[in-house]
């Protein structure tokens, strides 16, 4: 009678196991004082480590008194290869501003410059932030342009939004 009741029990442990919840929210700010696109990303420190260990091979450390001196360089990196902005099919360079480290996210600071927002039509952003790492990671992207606030869930499939100016 156990042994019965106990396998009947052990299936129903498995789909207790608290699953994480693999996401990113990206800020797209326009600043008219400063022609730029401000942007933040936040991003669990423990993804981005894991991340950058497997894409590079480095540990970082993060967030730690033993944080690697390289660990600007690495983010930076991976930001270029994870994150594009485009106006009118264009891609725009970002200046990698640095981050901090809030609780257990790392957010980092990015910058587009000298962008005439009215000369423009279409500002897109392609997210593929962690996608390489995690098949369920999902990236928020949340633009502010003009007053107006868009949102975009981005996943691995579906990995660009694009906004009408």
């Amino acid at each position: 009678m156990r042994s019965g009741l106990l396998l009947l029990v052990i299936p129903l442990f498995a789909f207790s196991v608290m699953h994480k919840f693999y996401v990113s929210v990206t800020n797209i700010q326009y600043s008219e004082k400063d022609n730029s696109l401000q942007i933040t990303s936040r991003i669990f420190i423990d993804d981005l480590e894991n991340v950058l260990e497997e894409r590079y091979g480095v540990e970082m450390n993060l967030a730690t008194k033993k944080e690697s001196g390289e660990a600007n360089f690495y983010i930076e990196k991976y930001m270029r290869s994870k994150l594009v902005i485009s106006m009118d099919n264009a891609t725009k360079d970002f200046v990698f501003l640095g981050k901090k480290y809030d609780n257990d996210l790392v957010i980092c600071y990015l910058e587009v410059e000298d962008i005439d927002l009215p000369k423009h039509e279409t500002l897109a952003v392609e997210n593929d932030i962690l996608t390489d790492l995690f098949d369920e990671q999902q990236n928020i992207v949340h633009f502010r342009i003009n007053g107006e606030k868009k949102s975009f869930v981005l996943v691995k499939e579906n990995n660009k939004g694009m906004l009408n100016l």
